[in-house]
């Protein structure tokens, strides 16, 4: 398991504290010291079947800054997208819970990180 985190989250942190408790063994990245590249965005995007806008806290300064809030959410639009994502990963929503199957969520609550736990 794989957890994508910013540490000064409180949901990041009970990400990380739940999979420790139950004893699984997990793998924490953390944002912005290990930055995605655009192959694991698109990775992470492809298990639930997502796409970035739907990871992307459109709201937040630095997604404002990039200019996400006015792009287009579209296929033409998807690469800009992902490349604003690796170059400024701040608006990336978090946790991404990455299970074992293949599977990933954005964990935003410790019912979501059990689920990806009870896998």
């Amino acid at each position: 398991m794989e957890v994508r985190i910013g540490p000064a989250r409180s949901t990041c942190r009970s990400a990380v504290s739940l999979p420790d408790a139950e004893g699984a063994e997990c793998t924490v990245r953390r944002y912005p010291e290990d930055v995605p590249g655009p192959d694991e965005i698109r990775e992470v995007l492809e298990r639930p079947g997502r796409e970035p806008w739907d990871i992307t806290r459109t709201r937040e300064a630095a997604a404002e800054e990039l200019g996400l809030g006015r792009c287009p959410r579209d296929d033409g639009s998807r690469e800009r997208w992902i490349a604003a994502l690796c170059e400024h990963p701040r608006p990336i929503r978090r946790p991404i819970v990455t299970a074992e199957d293949g599977t990933a969520v954005v964990a935003r609550t410790d019912e979501a990180v059990r689920g990806v736990l009870s896998r």
